[in-house]
Parts: C-alpha cells; structure tokens; sequence
C-alpha cells in the first residue's frame, strides 16, 4: 500500500514537472504568435500588377530576402483589390499606387501609417496612325477629349486598379461622363496592364499606362506614346503595414522589417538601379 502511495507521488510530480517545463513554453509561443515576435521569416504582400509585370518585385525580392532571411509572397491585383485584401487581414503589407484611397485606408485604422516608397508617371499609349491627333501633346485632358469627340478606341482596365482609378479622375477632368464612355469605342478589360496593352495592340486602340509597364511590354505592334509629361501624371507608390491591432495574426515585424528596408537606404538605392534596356523604371521616394 506504502509502495503504492510513493508511485503516485512520483507520477504526480513528474505530471507537474512536465507543467512547468511546457507552459513557459507554450505561453512564450503564444505571445510570439500574438506580438509578432521572433521567428517570422515570411510575409504576404499584397500588390499592384505594375510593380509584378514590370520586373521590379523580381528584382528587388531576392536582395531583400538574402538581407533578412524573410521571404515575400506577393499577391498581384489591382489597387482596390490589393487594399481589400489589407481590409481583409489576408496581408500583411499592402503596396499600391493611388493616394486618395490610401488615405482613407489610413484613416479608416487598416493602417497606421503610409510610407512614401517610390514613383514614376503615367503615359498615354495610342496607334502610331492617332486617329484622334493628340501625338506629342502634353494636356492629358485635353487628349480625352480628343478621343472621346472622334470615338477612336480607348482601352481601359475596368478593376478599380491605381490605374484605372487614375484614368477616371482624367475622364472627370475632360468633362467626359459614364453614359458618354458607354459607346463601343470604349473597351473595359477587368484585368491587368499587361492584358490591357494586348488589347489596346491587337485592336490599335488607346491606353493609359504606368510607364514602367510599358517599358517592360514587349507586344506592342503599332503602339507608342503619345502623350506624355502632363504634371497630372504623377504616379506614386505607398506601402503600408496592416494594422496589428485589428489583425493580431499580422507579422508586424517582419512586415515593418520590409517597409523600413524598402524606404531605407539599400531599397531605394535598389528601386534607382532597377532598369530595362538602360531605362529607369521608378525613381525613390525622395526624388
């Protein structure tokens, strides 16, 4: 009976040295889990399709990554879709191109702060035949105009993408309406640049473009500039970290070690290096 009693002291401190051990442990976890804490060596970022099909994610990831051991998975949408996705919780970092509605994202609390990461411009693509003679003008709106009045074929992404976003405001600033976009000159794609430029070059249509994605786009066919230059056409690219506080499962500090590496000195050195066929794609925050 003695000999009984004794085991089962034993197993009940052994149960209890067992606790002892694996509760720091759990709870050392789970506060790691919930802070964010060390450990992270991954993150999702989601994007614009500019920053994706023009190269620079693919250039600048594996820097970034060799830096820090953190990998990066990014998801490539429009902006509205790219910041839907922050509102979501199904990021960690959003980057994107369209300031008004970065704010608001800001202000809404998704995010706490937007960083200045980095620009370049938007260009007007059209068919070297410019059916709406507009080619080597510098008044954006102006051009709208012009292709609206001759009902020459305009193609537009149609997917709340900074682009898109941006092609709207200049409608706006054209005075050309919705209801006068509905003929069948206007073309909506609902994708990306790079199928938007296909379109625009498989029917020599117009389009509005980052200009990085046109540097990279290879299918152009009849295609050039045609109007550039206009200070209307600034193009500017925020990044933000989804606020950990409504998404506790938000890498915080992997996702700032990847905002504070973009604006800092070896991110901004690296997006000023970053060229196709000699050509700069986007310029620093900065310049």
């Amino acid at each position: 009976m003695g000999n009984m009693r004794l085991s089962q002291r034993l197993k009940q401190r052994a149960t209890w040295a067992m606790l002892a051990v694996s509760l720091p442990l759990a709870c050392g976890a789970a506060a790691a889990a919930s802070t964010g804490a060390p450990g992270e060596n991954s993150i999702v970022v989601a994007s614009t399709t500019s920053t994706e099909q023009s190269g620079l994610f693919g250039y600048l990831l594996p820097l970034f990554e060799r830096a820090t051991g953190i990998q990066v998975k990014v998801v490539a949408v429009g902006t509205g879709q790219a910041l839907d996705i922050g509102r979501r919780g199904d990021a960690d970092v959003v980057l994107v191109h369209a300031r008004k509605a970065e704010d608001k994202f800001v202000a809404e609390g998704w995010a706490q702060r937007r960083y200045d990461v980095m620009s370049n411009d938007f260009v007007l693509i059209g068919p070297r035949t410019d059916p709406a003679g507009i080619k080597g003008g510098h008044d954006i709106a102006a051009a709208f105009r012009s292709i609206a009045a001759t009902g020459a074929p305009f193609a537009s992404r149609g997917d709340r993408s900074g682009t898109h976003m941006a092609e709207l405001a200049i409608w706006s600033l054209a005075g050309i309406e919705t209801g006068a976009r509905a003929a069948k000159w206007y073309l909506e794609t609902g994708s990306g640049m790079g199928p938007t430029l296909n379109l625009a070059s498989g029917r020599n249509a117009y389009t509005l473009s980052d200009r990085g994605t046109w540097i990279a786009f290879r299918n152009r066919g009849e295609l050039e500039i045609v109007v550039e230059g206009d200070s209307r056409l600034l193009n500017r690219y925020g990044v933000m970290l989804v606020n950990p506080q409504r998404y506790p499962h938000v890498r915080a500090v992997a996702g700032q070690s990847f905002i504070d590496w973009l604006v800092g000195p070896a991110g901004q050195a690296a997006i000023a290096s970053f060229r196709i066929d000699g050509q700069q794609l986007f310029f620093p925050a900065g310049h």
